[in-house]
């Protein structure tokens, strides 16, 4: 572990030391936990998962024509003349 030093408002650190004596853990292990929180939420995907969220969007959105590559254009303009 890499110790480090942070410093907290009166009002966050009574807040902290009340929850951790209620869990019976330590503030540094509530300190932690609300990292590993923020992390998990701003983590970027990975490339492999990226790939595969693609993958599943196209799957939902399937068509029938099998030349959209080529005629991609055609298509657009007549769904936006309907």
């Amino acid at each position: 572990m890499v110790r480090t030093q942070i410093q907290l408002t009166e009002e966050q650190a009574r807040r902290l030391r009340e929850i951790a004596a209620r869990r019976g853990v330590s503030i540094a292990d509530l300190v932690r936990q609300g990292v590993d929180s923020i992390l998990d939420r701003e983590t970027l995907p990975s490339r492999d998962e990226l790939v595969q969220r693609a993958i599943a969007a196209a799957e939902r959105h399937r068509s029938s024509c099998r030349d959209v590559a080529e005629k991609h254009d055609r298509y657009l303009a007549e769904a936006f003349a309907e």
